[in-house]
């Protein structure tokens, strides 16, 4: 069994970065598991562990999903959270308005149906994962800064395949492995 997830893969730039530890400076206090600059993704299916006799039906759906979506350039420019103001869970950025992002995610989720596996969400929120909130002790203060961040944030990437990634999980964080690559046209 492998822990499996089709996702884009982000080059984050100095200014992002930059950005990032700033933002984890202002809430050091508070615990937050971020994610290392090096993992951000794009998810576009959670699969979970899964059999490994199944991982050729998941690469021929992502070569399917991913056939006829040239590549595009997609732009993070927000920051939001997840939950509620009063129980937070996570912290993210969020993507613009993208055609072929959402062509690409909707073939691939066809695909992979066909396939039977069903998404794992109710709706698609394109985004990447800042950081996973264990515990926030100033709740007002927290929200004053995502609020400061909300428009800072900025990650233009040039995006031209998708992924299939096994996520290792170990006590330092997750490991991830590329194990696929359907590229666009």
């Amino acid at each position: 069994m492998k822990r499996l997830f089709a996702a884009m893969e982000l080059h984050p730039d100095k200014a992002f970065t930059d950005t990032l530890s700033k933002l984890q400076a202002a809430l050091k206090r508070e615990r937050i598991t971020w994610v290392s600059s090096h993992n951000l993704h794009l998810t576009l299916n959670f699969f979970g562990e899964t059999i490994e006799e199944k991982i050729q039906e998941i690469e021929e759906a992502m070569l399917q999903g991913a056939a006829g979506v040239p590549s595009f350039d997609i732009c993070f420019d927000r920051t939001g959270i997840f939950g509620s103001s009063y129980n937070p869970k996570v912290i993210w950025l969020g993507a613009e308005l993208n055609p072929a992002l959402n062509k690409l995610f909707s073939q691939l989720k066809t695909e992979l149906e066909k396939a039977g596996f069903a998404y794992d969400r109710q709706n698609f929120v394109p985004h990447l994962t800042l950081g996973r909130i264990r515990e926030i002790s100033d709740k007002a203060f927290f929200q004053q800064v995502i609020g400061d961040y909300r428009e800072v944030f900025s990650l233009k990437q040039k995006i031209g395949s998708v992924q299939l990634y096994e996520s290792v999980l170990t006590p330092k964080g997750p490991i991830y492995k590329t194990l696929y690559t359907a590229v666009l046209k």
